[in-house]
């Protein structure tokens, strides 16, 4: 079973995040695609160490924690200035 009260939060918080990110013209930091692959890979291993909350026993994945990784994606390509 799927608890969605995570995944929902997760994904809402991401997004709010996702949309904050901005290019500033001035600095040399680039947030090209492959920041967006070892954000991935990152975002994986944490959800895989941190493990589900409590007595959820749906994946062995922190849910809430990947679908604020899918949430900043979202944001920052829908809303990313």
């Amino acid at each position: 079973m799927v608890y969605i009260g995570p995944l929902v939060l997760g994904f809402i918080i991401g997004f709010i995040l996702g949309t904050r990110i901005k290019q500033n013209p001035d600095s040399k930091l680039k947030f090209g695609a492959s920041v967006f692959v070892v954000l991935i890979i990152v975002a994986l291993l944490m959800a895989y160490q941190l493990g589900p909350f409590p007595y959820y026993t749906d994946s062995k994945l922190a849910n809430g924690l990947l679908a604020a990784l899918a949430g900043i994606i979202v944001g920052k390509l829908t809303f990313g200035r």
